[in-house]
């Protein structure tokens, strides 16, 4: 079992910068692939980022590559998402997600085991 807890998410104006963290506890956090997802009101949720067990590999969505960066620290147990340019579209809840050394480019939901609860980030314009 892992337990996600993410932080970071305010009210912040069109391009506007925010970091966001999740802290993982459970499970040896270095065998975890980390992936970030966000739901718009009325909007399926979708993926944003992941990164493999190392920090070694990432990927994104078409839609923030360039402007968001995933990292994680396994000494600190946290993943971040460095979110730059921010953009009103951007406006969502952002959850994290862990599962066991899944391929970063893995984008689905459903591949994904553990979730976090969620943190809202809103950008004005």
């Amino acid at each position: 079992q892992v337990q996600l807890v993410e932080s970071g998410g305010e009210l912040v104006q069109a391009g506007g910068s925010l970091r966001l963290s999740c802290a993982a506890s459970g499970r040896t956090f270095s065998s975890l692939s980390m992936g970030w997802f966000r739901q718009a009101p009325g909007k399926e949720r979708e993926f944003v980022a992941a990164i493999s067990p190392s920090g070694g590999g990432t990927h994104y969505a078409d839609s923030v590559k360039g402007r968001f960066t995933i990292s994680r620290d396994n000494a600190r147990n946290t993943v971040y998402l460095q979110l730059n340019s921010l953009k009103p579209d951007d406006t969502a809840v952002y959850y994290c997600a862990a599962r066991p050394y899944l391929a970063v480019t893995t984008t689905t939901t459903s591949s994904y085991i553990w979730w976090g609860q969620g943190t809202r980030v809103t950008v004005s314009s």
